[in-house]
């Protein structure tokens, strides 16, 4: 069998002093009359000027905070962008960039995205008088025909939440960027900046739930946006103290700080999770896995163009039913039953019931968002430690599928 070094082979070369940039961007401790090396929390409020008008870069903390600064910095370098702006949670990042448009504009969704994304654009924004509408957008020429005179913004994710799929940035800018009153923002929760630049290939905003893999220790809810464009950066950085959805300073530092292994924790990620989508391809109970690293994946040449390597995110169909589904995740003992994902432990949830219940059902139907289906974080653990687990679980709802085969044979 392909070794794990070979199968993160013929992705894009690491970033140049990503790790270098992660641990000083941002940190200098010449900023402090202290000298020191590790930011402090500023918890102030408020700060004294020197006459009406005249501080030294900061006024109220909501406005503008030390600790935040030190993080908006590093976020920065690390997505090869100009600027970047934090916020208390990545649906308020979006909540944000819906705000930079106007009653009767349109917005393109990609069709497979976060649940809480789909409700906020269907249930939220809609009320508020946008228009959205959700499209196929690894079919370019389905973007190509969705775009109207009123069409002001493309939201995508790649890979999708959660079946994975993969989306031309590059191919989407183009179309996108037809129109110079035409935003690309990519939701880059699931890559990190460690796997993927969506700025560089022609995006305009590159957002993040930095719940995940960007503090990557399941302690914060955070939100995160970086931007190259000037006016673009104003008009956002407007919209953060105006709306005041702002993360607290002991946040931004433990962000911060989750930034400093951000290489080190993806590289271990992707070794682990490509393990697993190893496993579970060659696993006779398990119907389909999908993990762009594999060969089996339909954009895994694509994902290997536009990203470095893969994240810990693998998804896969279960035989059987909703109840064997069920059953397995009750039976795994390592991996934590619980949502969200991108933290050094191993979750399992299953998106139907969970993240994506609020997706109407229809939608889940066409999505391929079935009772079988199910998410999966791979964490830092050992590997063998994770393939037994999935081992006894697997196992659990197998012993199900023929209790139940054999009631009905009995009822028979």
């Amino acid at each position: 069998p392909e070794s794990a070094e070979e199968g993160t082979r013929g992705f894009l070369p690491c970033f140049r002093h990503f790790a270098t940039q992660a641990i000083h961007v941002g940190q200098e401790p010449e900023q402090w009359s202290s000298m020191a090396v590790v930011p402090p929390i500023s918890l102030s409020t408020t700060f004294k000027q020197q006459a009406p008008g005249q501080h030294s870069g900061f006024e109220y903390s909501r406005s503008g905070n030390p600790t935040r600064n030190c993080l908006e910095k590093a976020v920065a370098a690390l997505d090869g962008a100009k600027y970047s702006l934090a916020y208390a949670s990545g649906l308020a990042a979006t909540v944000n960039i819906a705000h930079l448009l106007k009653a009767g504009d349109t917005i393109i969704c990609m069709d497979d995205v976060y649940g809480g994304t789909n409700r906020y654009f269907q249930r939220i924004a809609t009320e508020m008088g946008l228009k959205v509408i959700f499209v196929d957008c690894t079919k370019l020429e389905c973007l190509a025909a969705a775009i109207t005179p009123e069409t002001k913004l493309v939201w995508i994710e790649t890979p999708t939440n959660p079946n994975l799929k993969v989306i031309d940035i590059q191919g989407c800018a183009d179309i996108v960027h037809k129109r110079k009153d035409l935003f690309l923002a990519v939701d880059n929760t699931f890559m990190s900046a460690y796997f993927q630049r969506p700025l560089a290939l022609g995006a305009d905003i590159c957002m993040y739930s930095a719940t995940k893999y960007m503090n990557g220790h399941s302690d914060v809810v955070m939100g995160l946006i970086s931007v190259n464009c000037d006016n673009l950066y104003e008009r956002l950085k407007f919209l953060q103290n105006a709306l005041g959805a702002v993360p607290s300073p002991f946040d931004c530092y433990l962000c911060n700080r989750g930034l400093k292994t951000l290489p080190i924790r993806m590289k271990q990620h992707f070794h682990n999770a490509l393990a697993v989508a190893r496993y579970l391809e060659s696993d006779p109970r398990v119907e389909k896995v999908i993990f762009p690293g594999l060969p089996s994946h339909p954009q895994h040449e694509l994902m290997k163009r536009q990203c470095t390597g893969c994240p810990g995110m693998v998804t896969f169909y279960i035989k059987g039913n909703a109840e064997h589904a069920v059953t397995f995740l009750k039976a795994l003992k390592l991996f934590a039953l619980a949502e969200s994902l991108g933290g050094y432990e191993s979750l399992a949830e299953h998106p139907a019931i969970m993240t994506h219940s609020s997706v109407p059902k229809e939608d889940r139907d066409v999505l391929g968002i079935s009772d079988t289906l199910i998410r999966m974080s791979i964490g830092l653990e050992d590997i063998e430690d994770l393939l037994e687990d999935l081992d006894q679980a697997l196992k659990a709802a197998v012993i199900r599928i023929r209790q139940n085969s054999r009631r009905e044979r009995e009822r028979d």
